[in-house]
């Protein structure tokens, strides 16, 4: 099945983002324990706020479906979200997805 890598592009609310921090991570996690969330982080602090979430699915429709019930985006945190399907071929983790 593809693998999308779906970034997210974080408002200016660092201080609500904190607040449901601990949700969107249990949801995530979720999502890895169901083997769709392959991966993923917020970006370092010297970019623009947002994360990587390398998705398992079987559309980029259906890569973005999965993130929709992402508390940060139900409670609109996320400003933009995309996905592009990637091809993961070099590398140690390559074999891995």
């Amino acid at each position: 099945m593809p693998v999308f890598a779906v970034t997210y592009a974080y408002t200016d609310d660092t201080a609500r983002r904190d607040e449901h921090r601990p949700a969107h991570k249990e949801f995530l996690g979720r999502l890895g324990d169901q083997g769709i969330n392959l991966c993923s982080g917020p970006f370092g602090a010297g970019e623009s706020p947002g994360a990587l979430l390398l998705i398992r699915a079987g559309s980029r429709e259906q890569a973005l479906a999965h993130t929709e019930d992402d508390p940060f985006r139900l409670r609109g945190l996320v400003a933009d979200v995309t996905a592009r399907e990637w091809t993961p071929v070099l590398g140690r983790l390559a074999g891995e997805f």
